[in-house]
């Protein structure tokens, strides 16, 4: 019995991730027949960089919503960690090396420590992760704000600068780190302990706790990862642009919400994929490319992103009563 219906499980998932490959596929020959440049090397590049930072922060947003949470701080998070990581590479007395990765590692840890704040909070208390990540998206705005005194931090060493802009046969390179961390986390989510631990907290977090395992620190962990990647996509962000606005990343945790949830992770939390979240970032980023070289307007753009995220969800509703009942 358990063999068969592990089969069936598998033979779900194979099926949703088939049909979210068949929805991105739709839309690539769908703009190829009705745009012109849609299809170009040029264009595919700029297709593959716009969607980067969306796709590090959909990919730390994984495994919150895994778990079953919601985390709407990490535009705020990443606007933070990018002008704590600009204060830091543009004190004086530094080399362009130690400025760099000054930077960096003062980046990611603040990215890192808020997202760790988030999770303790959040698990420690059993208050739910959107009241706390809603307290926290004002708190760094507000801290972003404050440290740089609402300014724009810029004057970057030209060999960071030149990281953002730098490409390997035609691939942006800051799109093949945010693969990397893709294949970091698909890794993490299926081979680890850790991973098991992710998905049965969102399947039956009583269980877990009732088995002897720590449901506190795993959550503490999915928010601090969550943190993590804000802080990536903060140093990604100053390199691609040469600057570190405390303004940066307003309304980049619904984008990164609707990745994972186009890609066919629950928000009930326990089933979804890394994968997945990575043909959602593109189908995001597809569609937004298509749209304007369609030549609509911003808001008919957001208006149809918006409906392709309702439908996202509501096919989520209908897997999940389907799967109930079968």
């Amino acid at each position: 019995m358990d063999t068969t219906a592990n089969t069936r499980q598998g033979l779900k998932e194979l099926i949703n991730r088939a049909g979210i490959g068949l929805a991105l596929l739709g839309l690539v020959v769908f703009f190829s027949v009705f745009t012109e440049h849609f299809l170009t090397a040029n264009n595919i590049t700029n297709i593959l960089t716009q969607i980067t930072i969306n796709l590090i922060l959909a990919v730390g947003m994984t495994f919150v919503i895994l778990i079953g949470g919601i985390d709407l701080s990490v535009g705020s998070i990443m606007a933070f960690a990018a002008v704590i990581a600009g204060k830091a590479m543009t004190m004086p007395g530094l080399g362009p090396t130690e400025a760099i990765l000054l930077a960096v590692m003062a980046g990611l840890l603040a990215g890192m420590l808020c997202g760790l704040l988030n999770g303790f909070l959040s698990a420690y208390w059993s208050i739910p992760s959107f009241i706390i990540t809603l307290g926290m998206l004002n708190i760094a705005r507000g801290a972003a704000l404050q440290v740089t005194d609402a300014q724009t931090v810029y004057a970057f060493p030209k060999e960071f600068s030149e990281f953002g802009s730098s490409l390997i046969f035609g691939v942006p390179v800051v799109f093949i780190l945010a693969l990397l961390l893709v294949a970091v986390a698909w890794f993490i989510l299926n081979h680890t302990i850790l991973g098991r631990m992710i998905y049965g907290i969102g399947n039956n977090e009583e269980a877990v706790r009732l088995a002897g395992h720590s449901v506190f620190r795993y959550k503490m962990i999915a928010f601090t990862i969550c943190g993590l990647t804000a802080g990536i996509a903060a140093i990604v962000y100053m390199a691609r642009l040469n600057i570190a606005s405390p303004i940066a990343g307003i309304g980049f945790e619904l984008n990164a919400i609707a990745a994972v949830i186009i890609g066919g992770t629950s928000l009930n939390g326990g089933r979804g994929s890394v994968i997945g979240t990575l043909m959602g970032a593109l189908i995001i980023g597809v569609l937004a490319n298509g749209l304007i070289l369609l030549g609509l307007s911003d808001f008919m753009r957001q208006m149809i992103t918006g409906v392709v995220l309702i439908a996202a969800v509501l096919l989520d509703q209908y897997r999940a009563r389907y799967g109930r009942s079968t």
